[in-house]
């Protein structure tokens, strides 16, 4: 079952990895394929398509999906404990 949580910051990051990805495909400077697992692994909870798209990926490569996740699960907890400890400095002021 797929669970979508609408986002418009993670769509905006999402569809503009997406499109240097496509022009990665074109430029010789960047990189294509890089961009766009990164575009559709930041609109996976987005849309059902790019859902679906992902879950060939972690078909396909399911270690590295796992190392993926767990980095985006640490990183949200980083900046979660990183936002609490501002809450806290600033309510006592």
């Amino acid at each position: 079952m797929i669970i979508l949580r609408p986002s418009l910051p993670r769509k905006v990051m999402g569809w503009g990895l997406l499109v240097l990805g496509v022009l990665g495909l074109v430029l010789p400077f960047l990189q294509g394929f890089l961009f766009l697992a990164l575009g559709v692994f930041v609109l996976r909870d987005q849309h059902i398509w790019a859902a679906r798209r992902w879950g060939w990926v972690a078909d396909r490569w399911p270690q590295h999906v796992g190392r993926v996740e767990e980095m985006e699960a640490g990183l949200g907890r980083r900046v979660a404990g990183a936002a609490e400890r501002v809450r806290r400095l600033f309510g006592r002021a």
